[in-house]
């Protein structure tokens, strides 16, 4: 075997076998194993020893894919200090967001700020992001809120794919900006949907009560599809709103947050195969309830974990914290948080094919971990639990 990086003999977790489901989740443990990487690819995973150029020596040690962080917000302007105040002191999120707050607040900053400074916030946040496993991050637009800030917002989230694995996703549906009426802003969007179908890979939309109804996030989604982008949908994270169910019936790739999911949504993602983006650092920062995650692992529906990583309601950059917090708060067992960030993050995000699982042909992203069990990544909580970090086969970390 001619590689150029041989890493072994660790714990290897393969996470073959496609996306996962239900409690009790196989991680494919290879142990002890190796695994060879030659131009940025796996080109072996196995039990014998190969040489290669340069040996990395894992004995005692957890080999796994790189983290995958499959919903953050992460180009953005300013902080949100004040209204982390104003929550310790009991106002609601709703209401501070009807005080002027929130989204909006984000928004009248990030407007100001010119491209070039947006992309230098963003690099320092995704290396901070690296430095903790997170190979692969999907970014949303929706800080913008005019037709000319969301399409600033998406050119730097396309720019910083020289440097990052990045998935765009389109998010102007993420609340309505006080220039335009409601009808107005979602003709607006839906009229952003052509120019960016090129550059994102997914439309987005915050489907919940006093934000988009059901059917205003329908009309635009439908509008996403027929120009060929995948949909993913903010749903049900403050009350029962039909997002989830709208999920089902428009066959989206993932329905995130999911908090106070309907009976009828959670049989109609079964049905088609959505992935549940469970986000448990929103919740522990907002002191929110957890989701119902017997009910989804009784319908056999992947979850994915992610930090929602954005000034408001979640800012919390690193995804093994947030891995801690689903095991404490949502009460989600180590082999659902790894799945979560791996393989069932790789299939939230249109990646599968590439990332998400260690076997011969996918991309060179791997964590090798400090430690000798994987079950330490949750119980050693806030740490950063990488001794290395490989992306595309070189070491970043």
């Amino acid at each position: 075997m001619d590689a150029d990086v041989a890493i072994g003999p660790a714990r290897v977790l393969t996470l073959q076998g496609g996306v996962r489901r239900g409690k009790n989740i196989d991680l494919g443990v290879m142990d002890p194993g190796w695994v060879g990487v030659r131009d940025g690819k796996i080109v072996y995973v196995g039990t014998e020893r190969i040489e290669a150029k340069r040996i990395i020596p894992a004995e005692g040690k957890v080999l796994m894919p790189g983290f995958i962080d499959p919903h953050t917000h992460l180009v953005f302007a300013g902080s949100r200090v004040d209204e982390f105040e104003m929550k310790i002191k009991g106002k609601s999120y709703m209401e501070i967001r009807e005080a002027g707050g929130g989204i909006m607040s984000t928004v009248r900053k990030t407007r100001e700020a010119d491209k070039e400074e947006l992309k230098k916030l963003a690099k320092e946040r995704l290396k901070r992001m690296l430095s903790y496993g997170v190979t692969t991050v999907e970014v949303k637009t929706g800080y913008g809120l005019t037709r000319e800030d969301e399409l600033k917002m998406l050119d730097v989230i396309c720019e910083l794919q020289e440097e990052f694995n990045v998935v765009p996703t389109f998010l102007g549906a993420h609340d309505f900006p006080p220039e335009y009426s409601r009808e107005e802003w979602i003709q607006e969007v839906i009229s952003m949907i052509p120019e960016v179908k090129d550059k994102a890979k997914f439309a987005d939309v915050f489907c919940e009560d006093g934000v988009f109804t059901k059917e205003e996030s329908r009309k635009i989604l439908m509008e996403a599809k027929k120009h060929g982008l995948g949909i993913k949908i903010h749903a049900d994270e403050i009350k029962s709103s039909g997002g989830t169910e709208l999920a089902g019936e428009l066959g989206a790739i993932s329905c995130d947050h999911v908090v106070y999911p309907s009976e009828k949504g959670l049989k109609l993602i079964k049905k088609c195969g959505t992935i549940i983006v469970l986000l448990p650092g929103t919740s522990f920062f907002l002191g929110g309830d957890r989701p119902p995650v017997e009910r989804m692992r009784e319908e056999g529906i992947p979850l994915a974990v992610g930090t929602d990583f954005n000034p408001g309601s979640s800012p919390i950059l690193s995804l093994p914290l947030v891995m801690g917090i689903g095991q404490v708060h949502y009460r989600l067992t180590p082999e659902e948080v790894i799945a979560g960030v791996t393989i069932n993050a790789a299939y939230a995000t249109g990646v599968q094919e590439r990332k998400g699982s260690i076997e011969q042909g996918k991309d060179a992203d791997l964590v090798l971990l400090k430690y000798r069990d994987e079950r330490e990544i949750g119980y050693w909580i806030g740490e950063n639990p990488c001794e290395l970090v490989m992306k595309g086969g070189e070491t970043v970390g």
